[in-house]
């Protein structure tokens, strides 16, 4: 009767991958299916209690890395982690207390990375988004 349990726990636990996407349930969910057919081949609650921890273990440690590589690809940035690296042009004097930049078309306020004056007119990489502000590094030519 408990590996019915293990079974259903085991299909529930994958279903429920599918509202995640993660693949840690579906993780556990597989390790369940192995205690459910430990606990159907042996009738021993210990033993099949043993082995979905080690399948379920293993799999999170070893599988699931390995098939997030595979399924998501790599990792693609967005929003402010986008515009790390991208270059921009000074509009203003960029210096420790402020500036602004033109990056992509806007105009953001911007600040100095060290403590050098970036003149007008210069290029710039963005290097950090701190809130609304761009902090900036002069390119160097």
């Amino acid at each position: 009767m408990a590996a019915v349990f293990w079974l259903l726990g085991g299909i529930a636990l994958i279903s429920a991958e599918v509202l995640s996407g993660d693949f840690f349930l579906l993780m556990i969910g597989v390790g369940a299916l192995f205690g459910a057919g430990t606990e159907w081949v042996s009738g021993n609650s210990l033993v099949a209690a043993a082995v979905f921890a080690l399948v379920a273990i293993g799999l999170v440690t070893f599988a699931r890395p390995w098939l997030k590589r595979r399924m998501h690809g790599e990792l693609v940035r967005t929003n402010a982690d986008a515009l790390i690296g991208k270059k921009a042009v000074a509009l203003s004097t960029v210096n420790q207390a402020g500036g602004q930049v033109r990056l992509d078309g806007d105009v953001w306020t911007a600040r100095a990375f060290d403590d050098k004056a970036i003149s007008p007119g210069a290029a710039v990489t963005i290097v950090e988004i701190s809130g609304a502000t761009a902090v900036v590094l002069a390119d160097s030519d």
